[in-house]
């Protein structure tokens, strides 16, 4: 996807070799336009799972499952990471780790929300070792429900988490692959899967 690319390059800071802030557009403060784009193209990809529910986890992929969830037309649901009295008791629970806060969370989902006759498509922001997409894959194969793929806004090729996924058979759909980046630029891959 072009426009987030040129976004990236324009507005993403490279921390390290393997932390990309984003926070200017994508999960701190949120370009809605973009975040519009980003919706339209995982559904001109997936269009033909026909998909009856997004999931995705919080707190940076609820923008861009809502967006997501619009061009579906279909209901966004998110994991989450925080125990709540409001969250029901009758819950799918998995543990996921957080790459960025080097922790592990547990993740819910309320079964009302999550049906085995439900086609899932899981989106988030960043693919890196992939660990919150085979959490919210575990979840999605707990309700009985199919998956129907895994769209990702950025993914970091570098990492494991797209090869893991691709091994798998996963539809899998990274909108931009980081082939490799530093304080000199960031270099996508240009042979996307």
């Amino acid at each position: 996807m072009q426009k987030l690319k040129e976004t990236i390059l324009e507005k993403g800071i490279v921390k390290d070799h393997k932390i990309l802030k984003v926070d200017s557009f994508l999960n701190h403060q949120i370009d809605p336009i973009l975040m519009d784009l980003i919706g339209e193209a995982f559904y001109g990809y997936f269009t033909n799972k026909l998909i009856t529910k997004i999931l995705t986890i919080e707190a940076s992929g609820i923008a861009i499952g809502l967006a997501t969830a619009r061009a579906f037309k279909v209901p966004l649901v998110f994991a989450k990471k925080v125990e709540s009295y409001n969250l029901d008791v009758d819950t799918y629970q998995t543990d996921v780790f957080s790459y960025t806060k080097n922790k592990t969370y547990p993740v819910r989902v309320s079964k009302r929300f999550l049906e085995s006759s439900d086609v899932v498509l899981i989106v988030d922001d960043f693919l890196a070792d992939g660990n919150a997409a085979l959490g919210l894959i575990d979840l999605v194969a707990q309700a009985g429900a199919s998956l129907g793929g895994v769209g990702i806004v950025i993914e970091k090729g570098f990492q494991t988490g797209g090869e893991l996924l691709r091994k798998q058979n996963i539809p899998l759909h990274s909108l931009a692959i980081i082939e490799s980046m530093s304080e000199k630029g960031i270099v996508f891959r240009t042979n996307q899967v």
